[in-house]
């Protein structure tokens, strides 16, 4: 299984539209990920033209996208369990918060929120940010993220030119 992940995408604020480079790269996945602040709805109508979505809310999206989503989900890919979370707070604790917001063991926990990637297992745990693809304030460079779930679970940051 191929899954595409982004994340806060800030659509208009940070650019009027998704890059043109994550529609080719997702264009043969399977599922794609969103961790929160896509702030209208039109990102998760554009991602759904290439495949199934499934995402969350963060703390910049705006009232009516938070009506529709979750604060967090849990996904099941194979055996593996992957929890998509946006965070909050500091992100210096990005990873202790996203650790925390679930009571069962995940196998991959995705958050957003830093617009910095991390690609770093801890604990037997991947944490998975897949940066922004649209804004460098907080990180950078401008990313996305790819995760391949088999036998195991590869990862994959990559960079936006």
């Amino acid at each position: 299984m191929k899954i595409g992940v982004i994340s806060d995408t800030h659509i208009p604020e940070r650019a009027p539209e998704l890059p043109k480079e994550i529609y080719s790269a997702f264009k043969d996945v399977d599922l794609i990920l969103h961790a929160g602040d896509l702030i209208t709805w039109d990102v998760l109508e554009s991602l759904k033209k290439i495949g199934p979505v499934r995402a969350v809310y963060g703390n910049m999206d705006t009232p009516p996208v938070k009506s529709k989503l979750k604060e967090k989900e849990i996904i099941e890919a194979g055996n593996f369990k992957i929890g998509l979370i946006h965070g909050s707070g500091s992100p210096a604790n990005l990873i202790s918060f996203a650790k925390g917001a679930f009571e069962q063991k995940m196998d991959v926990i995705v958050f957003g929120h830093s617009h910095n990637p991390v690609n770093e297992k801890k604990s037997g745990i991947l944490f998975f940010n897949p940066g922004s693809p649209t804004d460098t304030v907080f990180a950078p460079y401008k990313s996305y993220g790819i995760l391949e779930i088999n036998d195991e679970i590869k990862s994959s940051i990559i960079k936006l030119l």
